[in-house]
């Protein structure tokens, strides 16, 4: 396995084969059920492309079942929170999730529809292609917005109300025009698709632990680093060609190292929050242990010189959500009922 090279000879910069079409774009099975007219506009929002929501979904159900823990460690009660009512708020925070990401891909497709044209990958999306209009992807957007900023309302608070507008306006919007001045959109990026972490904190407690959340912030963006440079990576030989810039470009043949730093940063702060936030050995093997473990594993199997191995990779950071998830949901269910047995401190 060699590291990527931004040069003249690397299998990157030269003719690659593509796991995407060049030719028309194939239809998707969850698109088949939908009329044509309409396609481009729920291509728009990657509807056919369940994992961004996914990788925005787990900040979320992270920072919701964080909470859900010490509540139950602090509470003089034994579960003060029902499942009943938890999986209540992990279904909205999904909902919160599809909407965000929903108008950052179409936010994002209307300021990059020119660029895409000039990469392999995304020429065919529907604004390049000629099958949404700008004027309709900005009505289409306005709705996005309207819609989300409704739902917001109707289900989170004042603190975490206002945490949800951060992250749906300034965060998302500001993100494609990054990519045209600087070498670090993904850094921005790390913000901006973790701040669910905040929102269902301060959802279920009403305030901001300031320790634990930047914490988890910088553990999560060095996740989002980690896997969007290797995003990043498919495109590289028609990024330099339209002068797109990124961190797959910027590493250079530093990548692999620098990825492998960021990677164990990752691990390490959400180790740290754990101990920030009182959790015991349960968390510490399960969601600790088997994120190390998983990370180590994209890094042995990754190829960074070949774009559908970089696609994979990144698809499988959504599977990865579940391994934290499962030790934070584990150390939730078990310290409701016998804490004091089990925990660290």
């Amino acid at each position: 396995m060699t590291d990527l090279k931004v040069n003249e000879t690397s299998p990157l910069t030269s003719s690659i084969p593509s796991p995407y079409p060049s030719s028309k774009p194939k239809v998707r099975w969850t698109l088949q059920y939908f009329p044509e007219r309409t396609r481009g506009y729920l291509e728009l929002i990657r509807l056919d492309k369940p994992t961004g929501t996914i990788l925005m979904f787990w900040p979320f159900a992270w920072g919701l079942t964080f909470a859900a823990y010490h509540l139950a460690r602090t509470s003089p009660t034994p579960s003060p929170l029902s499942l009943a009512v938890y999986f209540r708020m992990l279904g909205q925070s999904f909902v919160s999730a599809f909407l965000i990401r929903s108008s950052a891909c179409t936010v994002n497709d209307i300021f990059d529809r020119k660029v895409d044209a000039g990469v392999e990958r995304t020429k065919n999306r529907p604004m390049p292609s000629g099958r949404v209009s700008v004027l309709g992807a900005s009505i289409y957007l306005a709705i996005q917005y309207i819609l989300s900023v409704v739902w917001f309302r109707l289900t989170l608070d004042n603190v975490a109300f206002c945490a949800a507008l951060i992250q749906l306006l300034p965060l998302f919007c500001i993100y494609p025009l990054l990519k045209r001045f600087t070498h670090w959109p993904q850094a921005w990026l790390g913000f901006a698709m973790n701040f669910g972490l905040v929102i269902s904190w301060t959802q279920l407690t009403g305030y901001v632990d300031y320790r634990l959340m930047g914490t988890l912030m910088a553990g999560a963006w060095c996740w989002t680093m980690l896997y969007d440079t290797i995003y990043a990576c498919q495109d590289l030989p028609d990024d330099i060609k339209t002068g797109v810039k990124s961190t797959a470009i910027l590493f250079g043949s530093w990548i692999r190292p620098l990825l492998q730093l960021i990677g164990s940063t990752f691990v390490i702060m959400f180790g740290i929050a754990g101990i920030l936030n009182g959790q015991t050995w349960i968390y510490g093997v399960v969601a600790v242990g088997g994120t190390a473990l998983h990370v180590v594993w994209q890094f042995w199997t990754v190829d960074l010189n070949v774009a559908e191995s970089c696609w994979t990779n990144f698809k499988r950071n959504g599977h990865l959500g579940w391994i934290i998830w499962a030790g934070l949901m584990l150390d939730y269910i078990v310290a409701s009922r016998m804490l004091p047995m089990i925990s660290w401190i």
